[in-house]
């Protein structure tokens, strides 16, 4: 009987290799991606999945969402970073489970596709902490869709505004609230400030867009709490320089249309908005509940995978999970960071973890060289953490223009990258300032 020919046996060009090693890499982000590039020239055969065609470049997003950027400068498909390695193959689809068993993974229209091993790369997503309900009016930054949206709801309030003829309802408009004072909540306020202060200046006849309110909540009793106390110092001071109001140990308990109830210490507050932007917490994607049912994989309390020192699921060395699905705690006590490196490296180990296994030989376990931290402010202004070595401002501030060029996947998005940076930089213009609807959006923006 002639065998069945499955997708992950397919290598370019029609022919298959039943005696290739078999990967699939279900997710095609920072980890994904570096796997199969690592992989490309091994003896392998590959199969990249992801449910959307692209890659996305998610440390910029908060760029589009502010009209800095269009999506096509931060994303580039899939097909075309990986149409030189002949070894990979890219499937579009959503995976919905795995068969540990027979050593498959099930897309959501039924198909399934076989591996020797699985990488799994699927990332995380927002978390609204049991309140999925505010997802509608607070929309998060992990997809573009989500950037999309959020540049939706910005745009829309100074519009809505200037036709706004209550004051205390055209004051709603222009109080824009941001949750959460990690990295992307506090790029985000920063780049509305700016957005307020001198992209739309002179721009409207019946409001003032610098009159706008940007208020930042944190749970905490600092911003960037991954930061040393000083550079959050130093960061809190840009942020206020944009006209950023900061508003530490506050705690989101409901999101409406119209406001957003906060709790500190000492009382309940009711800011008035039709702008929340939610920047707090995350959890693992789906895939993790999937390989505890399927592979036993003990998760963490937002439902990552803990792994072992080499990666792998516990009992099961097929499978491979990298990215911020993982919880890897063996190096530092804590789990790593959620950021590009770490997915970076996990992608390239896991690729020479399957290189040594098919030629017998053992691979030590992982360990992340942290090379520091930056987060950007708004122009001119960034923090840099390489340890010893911490400093703020411009010098931070190009460090982390050229870090995050590098980091973007083609040539072709870095060159419209910088272009788009310069212009900006000498006309503090935002050249992306498009309100689209799109499916999905929420129509309780309209006045």
């Amino acid at each position: 009987m002639a065998r069945e020919e499955n997708p992950s046996d397919v290598i370019w060009g029609g022919r298959t290799d039943a005696r290739r090693h078999r990967v699939v890499i279900v997710g095609g982000g920072f980890g994904g991606l570096y796997a199969a590039r690592s992989l490309a020239r091994s003896p392998t055969a590959v199969t990249l999945l992801d449910r959307r065609n692209f890659h996305l470049f998610q440390p910029l997003l908060y760029q589009v969402a502010t009209g800095g950027l269009s999506p096509s400068n931060i994303s580039s498909p899939l097909r075309e970073v990986l149409r030189g390695k002949q070894r990979v193959r890219v499937l579009m689809g959503d995976v919905v489970d795995v068969d540990v068993a027979q050593r498959q993974v099930v897309l959501a229209d039924g198909d399934t596709v076989a591996y020797d091993t699985l990488i799994v790369a699927t990332g995380v997503s927002h978390d609204y902490f049991g309140n999925e309900a505010w997802r509608q009016n607070a929309p998060g930054l992990k997809t573009m869709e989500d950037a999309l949206e959020m540049r939706r709801k910005v745009l829309y309030a100074f519009e809505a505004a200037e036709r706004e003829r209550d004051p205390t309802r055209r004051r709603a408009w222009l109080n824009f609230v941001v949750v959460g004072a990690g990295p992307t909540g506090v790029e985000l306020a920063g780049a509305l400030g700016e957005l307020a202060n001198d992209t739309l200046k002179h721009e409207f006849r019946a409001i003032d867009p610098a009159d706008s309110q940007i208020i930042l909540l944190e749970g905490g009793d600092r911003i960037l709490p991954n930061f040393p106390a000083d550079l959050s110092a130093k960061a809190l001071k840009a942020l206020e320089r944009l006209g950023v109001t900061l508003r530490l140990q506050s705690y989101v308990t409901d999101v409406r249309p119209d406001a957003v109830t906060i709790e500190t210490a000492t009382r309940e507050v009711i800011i008035p908005t039709r702008c929340v932007l939610w920047a707090a917490g995350v959890k693992a994607s789906p895939l993790g509940q999937v390989l505890h049912r399927s592979a036993g994989a003990e998760l963490d309390k937002i439902g990552r995978v803990s792994v072992n020192p080499d990666l792998t699921v516990p009992n099961h060395p097929e499978i491979i999970v990298i990215g911020d699905l993982a919880n890897f705690s063996h190096q530092t006590g804590s789990p790593l960071p959620g950021v590009a490196p770490v997915a970076m490296q996990q992608g390239r180990y896991a690729a020479k973890r399957i290189r040594n296994q098919m030629r017998g030989r053992e691979t030590a376990p992982f360990r992340y060289a942290d090379k520091g931290t930056l987060a950007t402010i708004g122009r001119s202004a960034a923090v840099a953490d390489f340890g010893k070595l911490r400093f703020s401002g411009w010098l931070a501030w190009v460090l982390w223009l050229f870090i995050h060029l590098l980091f973007l996947i083609q040539f072709r998005n870095r060159v419209l990258v910088v272009f788009q940076w310069a212009w900006s930089y000498l006309t503090r213009n935002r050249s992306t300032r498009l309100i689209v609807e799109h499916r999905g959006s929420s129509d309780s923006n309209h006045p």
